[in-house]
């Protein structure tokens, strides 16, 4: 009986025993405060990509229309040609920004192409690289053939970290090589070049590459669509600079993805569902020139808190003031654009007649 007490009364060696055979014993897991209202963020981003990818659609369709009545020497009923199919001329932009820097006059040719390369260069610099995953087309087709590999193949793969950092590192290597061209440019060569045949009628140029793809160009494409069946993102993710740009932009931008480590309960929901492949659930507040303000990480979040799009001092940016701020620039700086009279390129039809039944003798300068 005495022994039966003794037990009883000083179980603490016992417990003392069992603390030092199990040192490494986990944490308890954290409480989940489940978040009240329901993400809806992934519905409106998809919304604003369906918006802009059939703006670009009729676009391209108008523009098409246009080059077809010249083509066909005014047998086709006549279209006023579309100024916003310059967003698709991200050198000519390029080009026209450094001719505004140094003269301090906006361009005559491709006005467009630079003012849509400003609104986006903007978003860039307030909401990181929002435009890489709301509204631009090449990233919107990029991402449904992800997931479409996502649900064939039942995942996506991940290139080792020794393939995948060199890979990155190209498409940087190719926006330094297009702004030391560019930069390199005068301002007399930069309006020789914009006023050439070929400057003049380079969207028609664009046009005609999707047209008439040559073989290399269609296996390109082919091999480009495939690879993005099973890596996420693949050309935006190694090879497009116009998506470098825009990163190197939303560096300095004030908001940035923020994790609340005392309401975070660590499930790594967020890092998986990253199409950057960041690891969110490690990280305090994401920095990386990689992020492209999806919010898909915030829309798996299950903890209330725990993981935000935040300006600094820790003010939260909803989706949907995200969403109007970019549509506030977007269509604040076309309008701006429009009121100077700024926004079309003004040319005679019958350069363009002249100039598109010639097409094939203009090479690029």
């Amino acid at each position: 009986m005495k022994l039966i007490v003794a037990t009883v009364q000083n179980p603490l060696p016992v417990l003392q025993d069992d603390a030092d055979r199990a040192p490494q014993q986990s944490e308890p897991r954290k409480r989940l405060v489940h978040r009240a209202p329901r993400d809806y963020s992934q519905r409106l981003r998809y919304a604003f990509q369906g918006l802009f990818l059939a703006l670009n659609v009729a676009l391209g369709v108008q523009f098409y229309l246009f080059v077809r009545y010249f083509e066909s020497g005014g047998q086709t009923p006549a279209v006023s040609r579309p100024p916003g199919v310059e967003g698709w001329l991200p050198i000519a932009g390029l080009m026209n920004l450094k001719f505004l820097l140094v003269t301090g006059t906006v361009p005559p040719v491709h006005p467009a192409a630079m003012f849509l390369l400003i609104s986006f260069l903007i978003i860039s610099l307030i909401f990181r690289k929002a435009f890489c995953s709301w509204l631009c087309p090449v990233g919107t087709v990029s991402e449904v053939l992800w997931r479409l590999g996502h649900r064939l193949l039942k995942g996506n793969w991940a290139l080792p970290r020794w393939a995948d950092l060199p890979l990155r590192s190209v498409k940087y290597l190719l926006l330094g090589l297009l702004l030391y061209a560019v930069g390199s440019m005068s301002a007399t060569a930069l309006s020789s070049f914009l006023t050439s045949p070929y400057g003049l009628i380079a969207d028609v140029k664009m046009l005609y590459f999707f047209r008439f793809l040559s073989g290399t160009a269609a296996i390109t494409l082919l091999a480009l669509a495939v690879l993005s069946l099973f890596i996420k993102n693949f050309w935006c993710r190694y090879l497009c600079p116009y998506g470098a740009l825009m990163g190197l932009a939303s560096l300095l931008s004030p908001s940035r993805i923020q994790r609340d480590p005392d309401r975070c309960i660590d499930c790594a929901k967020c890092a998986r569902v990253c199409p950057a492949v960041l690891p969110v659930d490690k990280l305090a507040s994401v920095r990386s020139a990689e992020c492209t303000g999806c919010l898909e990480c915030v829309a798996i979040c299950p903890a209330a808190g725990a993981l935000e799009l935040s300006l600094p001092k820790k003010r939260r940016i909803p989706a949907w003031a995200l969403a109007a701020g970019m549509a506030v620039v977007f269509l604040g700086t076309v309008g701006l654009a429009k009121l100077s009279g700024h926004w079309e390129t003004h040319l005679p039809n019958e350069v363009y007649q002249r100039l598109i039944v010639r097409i094939n003798e203009f090479t690029h300068p």
